[in-house]
């Protein structure tokens, strides 16, 4: 049965909410101490599930040690003393018990478990090899932490998580974050776990929104037929209703002049004065740091949602992209199309927001 719901993330940064200097190093302090546990803690748990998982594989193993993974209360060939699930929570508690808070150990088990879960098929083929966690990685915690209140400001959120105190910092954010921030102070929409990332010393909270598919009318019989190409990023067609969405001037001229203009910046580098350091002389290249890439998000982005408007507007229940399995291998084979034109990245975000309108996708 088709959901009613969508899950969205959005990336909010935060700012510890207190003006002691030595307090503020301690919270500091205790997050960083906390993301090295969770990161530690991380790696042995997927070791110990690709272990489990690989215990029947052994096969220099005598046959008696080849039995089920599962409670021996439950299970006569079972091998553990508790549930599958458990097993990884009793290792997390046994090293970080005490240091932790057990929410996030709790949400670190079943993260982990869902994610060992969901790849195991491909470790078991070789096609993938056991995931390797870095020092960066977000702390996961429970949604039902997430305890939001305005602020006296009435721009921002304030929130406490494990007695550290936030507020968020949205800027001249002109997305809906403040939007979906106040419907979950009001419980209209509900918070999943989510997670507090730490990057170059700035606090950033990683939220998951449950929230209820935007409701259109539509009719499954009308079919939107688009078509992606290099001229128009977008071609739709519904009835003798014809769009053009974007253009190549627009998208692939000015992608490569934002490459022109890093590569000239990159042979001046050459010539910069040196004696203060790499960072210094190659300073006018961070201007392009993430710049084309940053560009090309957001005309992907304005596009698949222009898209999806005029499905809307014409009750369009079913999205159409035509021959776009050929398309695709005509552009790994041609280097300048590979590199230049993002197809993958344009129809995961049609799929995205058409989910959300409760549009079908169909790709040929």
């Amino acid at each position: 049965m088709e959901k009613d719901t969508i899950i969205l993330s959005r990336k909010i940064q935060l700012h510890l909410d207190s003006n002691d200097k030595e307090k503020r190093l301690a919270y500091y302090q205790q997050l960083f101490d906390w993301r090295d546990m969770v990161y530690r803690g991380s790696n042995m748990v997927m070791s110990h599930h690709y272990i489990q998982e690989r215990m029947k594989d052994l096969i220099y193993l005598r046959d008696d040690v080849k039995v089920k993974l599962a409670d021996f209360k439950k299970d006569p060939d079972g091998i553990f003393t508790s549930s599958k699930l458990n097993t990884t929570y009793r290792i997390l508690s046994l090293y970080f018990k005490g240091k932790l808070p057990s929410k996030i150990i709790s949400s670190m088990n079943m993260t982990l478990n869902r994610v060992f879960a969901a790849e195991r098929i491909a470790y078991w083929k070789g096609e993938k090899s056991l995931k390797c966690y870095k020092q960066d990685l977000p702390i996961p915690f429970p949604g039902d932490q997430v305890k939001l209140k305005n602020d006296e400001k009435g721009h921002n959120f304030k929130l406490v998580l494990f007695k550290i105190p936030f507020r968020t910092y949205l800027g001249k954010d002109c997305s809906d974050k403040k939007v979906l921030l106040q419907k979950a102070l009001v419980g209209q929409i509900k918070v999943c776990t989510s997670a507090i990332k730490i990057v170059k010393g700035k606090i950033f909270l990683l939220l998951t929104l449950e929230l209820p598919k935007e409701q259109h009318k539509l009719s499954e019989h009308i079919i939107a037929e688009a078509s992606l190409s290099m001229e128009y990023p977008i071609t739709v067609c519904i009835g003798k209703e014809h769009h053009q969405i974007g253009s190549k001037e627009e998208f692939l001229y000015r992608r490569m002049s934002i490459q022109a203009a890093r590569g000239r910046f990159q042979k001046a580098c050459t010539f910069n004065k040196g004696g203060r350091g790499r960072k210094k002389k190659l300073e006018c290249l961070s201007h392009f740091k993430k710049k084309e890439w940053r560009y090309v998000d957001s005309r992907l982005h304005l596009y698949s949602r222009r898209l999806i408007d005029i499905c809307v507007k014409s009750e369009a229940g079913t999205l159409l992209l035509l021959n776009q399995s050929a398309k695709e291998k005509i552009a790994k084979e041609d280097e300048f199309l590979l590199r230049n034109w993002s197809y993958y990245g344009l129809i995961e975000k049609i799929k995205y927001k058409a989910e959300r309108a409760g549009i079908y996708v169909i790709v040929e």
